[in-house]
């Protein structure tokens, strides 16, 4: 017999939470995917202090699934989203999208130590992945992680991280950001229907950046990491001229025509005076899944090669995988589980942890 999703809900419903009723019953499973024998889900809480009671049912819906017939795999994160509308409720009293307001010298984020963009000089080479994963593996390193998807025309971090509720504003002004796998996030997808279209011009783009940045309340962060849009363009000048910004990533694939676009993107932030903190090659080999044969599809050690070309650390490599393009559909970033593919992004957030304390 095929497992399926409804097979493994009905085994969930076998699993009761301390105050009554189970977790099907009062609908706490979110992002379920099953795929060839793994299952992956999150138990979304309504608080953090509601989530820490839940970390003996997270063990046991765990050993549940795992006990049934022609599961080989499970992943369940536990998060909350806190005092958070259901994104069908009605949208925040909040504008977004306004024009941007001059302010003398760089900003501070208040409660926010470190602001680091994630960049690319092109689309498609996997940033917003390597955003959502690298951010999750940082927070598994004990440290006090948000996420900015900043990328106002494409966001995808909802998605990527499991995150489907709308953000309350409960004056207007302030944003309540959300939590998923112990990361403090904000998107504006958070606040449109999935299908929506923005359509703005440079300076909505520029305002929006700025009321995500200075009227979220973000709390104490040793880290606020910002999805950029790919490119160099309003929103990176905006950033990297107007806010403090500690440095900023560049991931590229290892290809040729990646990394040219990869150095258009360094150079703009070189210009901005902003330091580079490090390259990131992603996609840098392919392991099939069914006989182990190991490709270099993009090229091999481009961005590696780069790196010691310009003098900059060079903090991983990432391989293509299936299994991170899975998990970011349904919601649970690979660096949440307990995959061998996690494992690199933890090496990478420690070596980042390096560098930021470097100084």
């Amino acid at each position: 017999m095929t497992l399926s999703r409804d097979m493994v809900l009905d085994a969930l419903r076998t699993v009761d939470l301390p105050d009554g009723g189970n977790l099907v019953s009062k609908d706490l499973v979110r992002a379920l995917a099953v795929e060839d024998g793994a299952v992956r889900f999150v138990i979304e809480a309504d608080s953090p202090e509601r989530a820490r009671a839940l970390g003996d049912v997270r063990l046991q819906a765990e050993a549940t699934v795992r006990a049934m017939e022609g599961v080989s795999r499970v992943s369940v994160a536990l998060t909350a989203h806190g005092p958070a509308a259901s994104a069908k409720g009605p949208a925040p009293a909040l504008k977004l999208g306004r024009h941007p307001t001059n302010t003398p010298g760089k900003q501070a984020v208040k409660g926010v130590r470190n602001i680091i963009a994630i960049g690319s000089g092109k689309g498609g080479v996997g940033k917003s992945t390597v955003s959502s994963n690298l951010a999750v593996a940082l927070a598994r390193h004990g440290l006090r992680v948000g996420l900015l998807d900043a990328d106002i025309y494409g966001p995808s971090q909802p998605r990527m991280m499991g995150v489907d509720r709308r953000p309350a504003s409960p004056d207007g002004k302030t944003i309540i950001p959300l939590q998923a796998h112990g990361v403090t996030m904000i998107s504006i997808g958070l606040m449109l229907k999935e299908d929506d279209a923005v359509i703005w011009r440079g300076p909505m783009l520029m305002g929006a950046l700025q009321q995500l940045l200075t009227q979220v309340e973000w709390g104490n962060l040793d880290v606020l990491l910002v999805d950029m849009p790919p490119g160099t363009g309003d929103i990176q000048l905006t950033l990297c001229s107007k806010f403090d910004v500690r440095g900023a990533i560049i991931v590229s694939t290892p290809q040729d025509v990646a990394l040219l676009d990869a150095r258009k993107a360094l150079r703009a932030f070189q210009t901005l005076k902003t330091p580079v903190l490090g390259l990131i090659e992603n996609m840098s080999t392919f392991i099939c899944p069914k006989c182990g044969h190991e490709e270099h599809i993009f090229g091999e050690g481009g961005v590696r090669r780069e790196a010691e070309k310009q003098g900059l650390r060079f903090l991983g490599e990432l391989p293509l995988s299936v299994e991170v393009r899975l998990a970011g559909d349904s919601g649970v970033p690979v660096a949440a589980t307990d995959s061998l593919v996690a494992g690199a992004y933890e090496r990478m957030a420690a070596r980042l942890i390096d560098v930021l304390a470097d100084g």
